[in-house]
């Protein structure tokens, strides 16, 4: 296991877009999704209005390194009556994985949550994604729900 390095868990700030665009692209190359500089732009976008529900978050190392970045939003429990928290995206740079930096992130949302009196945070993971799936095993419950996707294309 790689030696653990300072962190520090912050929001994403304006000064962080080469470093995120270059975590972001590595995300969306994990996961085999074809990324445009637009669709970036505007996740981007997202994450630094304030009328937008989508927040980020970044590990930065002590010297301005950002190595993770996560991106949630709260999200609307009918059933419950409450609000719950939705982590959408989680990227650890791969030269730092191992180093509890997923950890880090996670933990700080979970106080986010915690602060906004959220009733659950959650995500989804694919399910070859052994490693981070030990990670996520050994932090939270997996659920016995099963996700589903209705494609609205035409034709």
């Amino acid at each position: 296991m790689p030696a653990q390095r300072p962190i520090t868990i912050r929001p994403v700030a304006p000064g962080d877009r080469a470093a995120w665009d270059t975590l972001y692209r590595g995300y969306a190359a994990f996961y085999r999704v074809d990324q445009t500089e637009a669709m970036r732009n505007r996740v981007w976008a997202w994450l630094h209005d304030p009328e937008a529900e989508s927040e980020g978050l970044v590990a930065e190392t002590v010297d301005g390194r950002l190595l993770g970045l996560a991106h949630f939003r709260p999200f609307a429990r009918p059933l419950s009556a409450t609000t719950g928290g939705f982590l959408d995206d989680l990227f650890v740079a791969p030269e730092a994985r191992g180093e509890g930096i997923a950890d880090a992130l996670i933990e700080a949302i979970r106080q986010i949550a915690i602060e906004r009196e959220w009733s659950v945070v959650r995500w989804i993971t694919a399910e070859d994604n052994y490693r981070a799936r030990g990670l996520y095993d050994r932090l939270a419950s997996r659920t016995g729900w099963l996700t589903y996707d209705l494609p609205l294309q035409k034709g």
